[in-house]
């Protein structure tokens, strides 16, 4: 639901609540009955998910995931102009939606991937407002990247089956589809965020 149908809603529901307290003997009749069940259970559950699902749906976006001042540069690093930066190819090239990129790289691709990224995402939460924040370049991914991830985009395209630098030996390409090599190993995509050479970095520019 969009914000404003959210917000309607839950105005709605506050006040037939308040007009099922004000008028409590209403619910002496069977109407009167069914009312109080809709004012006081099915609204505020209805309530309760729809703006429930208005914040997971806006958990996925990029604003939301560069909203904590520690993410600022990890935001910078998809305009680094240089094609070497994995996601600033990405993110620019429109490989990912840019309204979407974050979640888009960074969600598991398996069957709870989406709780799981999302589970991360209170976590984070959590450490921005309760726990002891750190400094970007002390940020790390929970576990190493898995293939799959890449693979879930990549596999099949003719890019990236056909790419010379995934030939360079016989059994290279099979060996990042089997998950023996990871994509982002040195000589591969080893340059991702990099945030601690922002200071460095040349800038691109949309639409210049």
């Amino acid at each position: 639901m969009p914000d404003t149908i959210v917000i309607v809603f839950i105005a709605i529901t506050a006040a037939v609540v308040l007009l099922v307290g004000l008028r409590a003997q209403w619910t002496r009749s069977r109407e009167g009955k069914i009312l109080a069940f809709i004012a006081l259970c099915v609204l505020p559950i209805a309530a309760v998910w729809g703006g429930f699902s208005e914040q997971m749906e806006r958990a996925e976006s990029t604003q939301f995931c560069l909203s904590c001042h520690v993410m600022t540069d990890f935001g910078r690093s998809l305009y680094v102009d240089d094609p070497s930066y994995l996601p600033a190819r990405h993110f620019q090239n429109n490989r990912v939606p840019r309204d979407r990129a974050c979640y888009t790289c960074h969600t598991d691709y398996a069957m709870f991937g989406t709780v799981r990224a999302k589970l991360r995402g209170l976590r984070h939460l959590q450490v921005q407002y309760f726990g002891t924040i750190p400094k970007p370049e002390e940020i790390k991914l929970y576990q190493p990247y898995n293939n799959r991830e890449c693979l879930h985009c990549h596999l099949g395209a003719r890019r990236f089956e056909e790419g010379s630098g995934h030939h360079k030996t016989p059994d290279l390409l099979q060996s990042v589809k089997s998950g023996q090599r990871s994509c982002l190993s040195s000589g591969c995509h080893d340059i991702v965020h990099d945030v601690g050479s922002l200071k460095d970095a040349a800038f691109w520019k949309e639409g210049k």
